[in-house]
């Protein structure tokens, strides 16, 4: 009996948490249980899917906690997950949070948009999907109440106070019946209380226009405009005013979408999408575990109640948040519960749609291409492309797809070194014999196809070299571009001629995105090349002078010019050996020498 089968046969029959680990003790997977033998014993028995196989394929060894309760193995789960971060958990790995308004309790209260909730006796109002509906709210707070809006009170009153947006403490004394009031109406406008609001400003408006004040009539009129249309963007309304979060879900193919809708005051008002790969074959777990990280890694605040669907525990769901937990069979809120199952299998669905789709325009792509060319299935596909301005700082690139994918991790960059001016053949030639002599030298996989950038000329100069240097026989075709520097036609065979491809075709765009790609790798690489060239200063050519010494001999002489007119003297002021400063004098007046020669020739 291995250790590993002699453990499991040792495992209680307890709550708790449980820690996978591969052949280098590393947490791979952390989970939790109402009763640890029969959980972890069924990764080692039974049959499981593609994703969960390959889990259970990397245990070498695992860990228990015993824990007193189910509720304690959540909470105790929710922890280790985030102290290990395990590869094969569903971890919410983004770092987005939503925005909330805060009211905030202070002497003189302000509104402020946060994404970070303190336990500070702040009111916290939200979530909101985007900063900017929050801000469009606030926005629309600040013109009713005056609040004050500067973090720290300044010494005298500000634009806001002759705006009417700000009671201008920093000045006057307010009184705090008014802070109280005005609290109390923002309080109830953000939980729904907008139509008293509107029925109150109705009324002065009526009032002003009775007393001819047109202009406050007009302002009003506006304002109550903005305040339905900003309220206008939430649907769906419960008539308990209850705040609620909705929990749907689907899986399918090893992947678990989760829907979460955010429902305030009885409106729904947003909703975030959650996707990711699912490696285990309870799903109850994994959305217990997104619950979890949910409220207590992404800080979301808990809402009174929260629906979830039928296969999640709600009442150990319920002693663990301490709030209430609720699968509708009827009703609205059964309703709005399949409406949020319906929304995550409808992006589920288009994830694998969008899936397909790639794979056609790649996969399939490579292989017709291959068909029209004769050569059988393009797995891999190498391309260069040369990149110089008459002839200077010449470079190539060269890009790898694998699949009709990009494989950027095994694009190159070359340094051209043995050719002198504008020449692109033998810059090509150059190329391709640098990197299939590596190859055959390294025993790396050949390409089933390269593509050069160009026509005949660069096409005969890279067979050349392969079939007469390295006497390999790997198929070379051309991407010619027409006047407009867009990826016109292929060029094949020998002698070469142009391959029909439709435009609209997948091959076509494959083609296209591999010339795109190579010479925008090219033509980046050059530029950095003549960046870096332009700062190259005649110092750099010194040995004994590195950075720090040449900015110190900058610093002290002002330019070249003068270092070269300097004496040996001069230099131990910039803290320069005489030895050095010799060497560096010898260096600079041979460069000039020689210049003027070249002048003369000139």
């Amino acid at each position: 009996m291995t250790v590993l089968q002699e453990k499991l046969s040792l495992l209680p029959e307890k709550p708790g948490v449980y820690m996978m680990k591969d052949e280098q003790d590393e947490v791979i997977y952390v989970g939790k249980a109402k009763v640890l033998k029969n959980r972890v014993r069924s990764y080692f028995t039974g049959s499981h899917d593609g994703k969960t196989q390959k889990m259970v394929s990397e245990i070498a060894d695992f860990e228990y906690i015993i824990t007193s309760s189910p509720v304690e193995a959540l909470l105790l789960e929710c922890n280790l997950i985030k102290k290990y971060n395990p590869r094969y958990n569903v971890l919410l790995k983004d770092d987005k949070t939503y925005p909330y308004i805060r009211l905030t309790k202070e002497k003189h209260p302000r509104l402020e948009v946060t994404r970070r909730i303190k336990k500070d006796g702040s009111k916290y109002f939200g979530p909101y999907t985007n900063v900017g509906s929050a801000r469009e709210v606030k926005r629309l707070l600040d013109r009713l109440y005056p609040l004050r809006k500067c973090r720290t009170i300044p010494d005298r009153v500000c634009l806001y106070y002759h705006m009417g947006q700000c009671v201008a403490p920093c000045e006057f004394k307010v009184d705090p019946e008014q802070y109280e009031q005005m609290t109390k109406d923002i309080v109830r406008f953000l939980n729904g209380g907008h139509e008293q609001l509107i029925r109150e400003l109705k009324a002065e408006m009526e009032k002003a226009a009775e007393e001819l004040n047109f202009e406050r009539a007009k302002e009003l009129r506006d304002l109550i405009r903005h305040i339905e249309a900003v309220i206008a963007k939430q649907s769906i309304t419960i008539n308990d005013h209850t705040d609620r979060d909705v929990f749907g879900y689907a899986f399918d193919k090893g992947w678990l979408c989760v829907q979460v809708f955010f429902v305030r005051k009885g409106k729904l008002i947003e909703r975030e999408v959650s996707m990711f790969p699912f490696y285990t074959d309870d799903v109850a777990e994994a959305l217990l575990s997104f619950i979890g990280q949910f409220y207590f890694e992404k800080e979301h605040v808990l809402p009174k109640e929260i629906l979830v669907p039928e296969v999640i525990d709600g009442e150990l769901l319920s002693e663990w948040l301490k709030i209430k937990v609720h699968t509708p069979k009827r009703g609205i809120k059964r309703d709005l519960l399949q409406m949020a199952t319906t929304n995550a299998q409808s992006a589920l669905k288009e994830r694998f749609e969008l899936l397909e789709r790639d794979e056609e325009r790649t996969i399939t792509a490579a292989l017709n291409l291959g068909q029209q060319l004769g050569i059988g299935p393009l797995r891999r596909i190498e391309a260069f492309d040369n990149s110089n301005i008459q002839g200077t700082h010449a470079v190539a690139a060269m890009v790898a797809f694998i699949n009709g994918k990009p494989a950027k991790h095994e694009y190159r960059k070359y340094k051209i070194r043995s050719v002198q001016g504008p020449d692109d053949y033998e810059s090509m030639r150059e190329v391709i014999r640098r990197r299939y002599t590596r190859l055959l030298k390294e025993n790396l996989p050949l390409p089933d196809l390269i593509i050069v950038d160009g026509g005949k000329g660069q096409m005969g100069a890279a067979q050349d070299v392969l079939e007469n240097e390295l006497g390999l026989d790997i198929p070379v075709s051309g991407l010619a571009k027409d006047e407009k520097h867009r990826t016109a036609e292929l060029l094949f065979g020998s002698p070469p001629e142009p391959v029909s491809i439709k435009r609209d075709r997948p091959e076509f765009y494959l083609l296209q995105r591999i010339q795109d790609e190579v010479h925008r790798f090219a033509l980046s690489f050059h530029r950095q090349m003549r960046q870096k060239n332009m700062f190259h200063s005649v110092l750099d050519d010194i040995p004994g002078v590195g950075p720090k010494r040449k900015q110190r001999l900058l610093q002290h002489f002002g330019s070249v010019k003068k270092m070269k007119e300097a004496t040996i003297a001069d230099f131990k002021g910039a803290g320069i050996s005489e030895k050095l400063a010799r060497t560096i004098l010898d260096h600079l007046q041979g460069v000039q020498q020689s210049a003027k020669e070249q002048s003369g020739q000139g």
